[in-house]
């Protein structure tokens, strides 16, 4: 029996268009000059992944049509180029460091942010050496990550006033 409602697409394999279960590849007119460019879309996104140049033909007109070793190629790169956007956004919202406070003791300081359209959230953590919980507070999404502050919210008895 097959599901009818089944939103998966079906294979495109035509020369300047195609896809599979998770990506679309797509020739199009470079609008910049008389070449091609290849745009590269997850399905279910607006905007494509990655857009990049496409080879010119024989006919040094038309495009270069797309076969399975291109298409798996563009794929491989596509999914590369979310991965790096996907672990740069994490390194902007997750941010942490050591520190050393004036006894010796060395604490792990960490700033993790939560995205929201209604607000971000924030929160600022502290772990000993062993990796146990020293102290964890709601911080304002501003909050910068320094060692200097970092130092001061450890050696006030990590206060809650950032």
């Amino acid at each position: 029996m097959t599901d009818l409602h089944d939103d998966t697409p079906a294979p495109v394999q035509e020369p300047r268009l195609w896809s599979d279960e998770r990506w679309t590849a797509r020739v199009i007119k470079n609008e910049d000059d008389d070449g091609w460019a290849v745009a590269m879309t997850l399905h279910g996104e607006a905007e494509p992944a990655l857009v990049g140049p496409w080879t010119m033909g024989r006919d040094k007109k038309n495009p270069k049509p797309l076969d399975v070793s291109a298409f798996n190629t563009l794929v491989k790169t596509a999914s590369e180029v979310l991965r790096r956007h996907e672990q740069q956004l994490h390194a902007q919202l997750n941010k942490n460091l050591f520190v050393t406070t004036a006894q010796g003791q060395r604490v792990r300081v960490a700033l993790a942010i939560v995205p929201d359209e209604e607000g971000a959230t924030a929160t600022l953590s502290a772990q000993d050496e062993l990796g146990e919980e020293l102290a964890r507070v709601p911080a304002p999404p501003t909050f910068k990550l320094t060692a200097a502050s970092a130092l001061a919210w450890v050696e006030s008895g990590f206060e809650r006033r950032l």
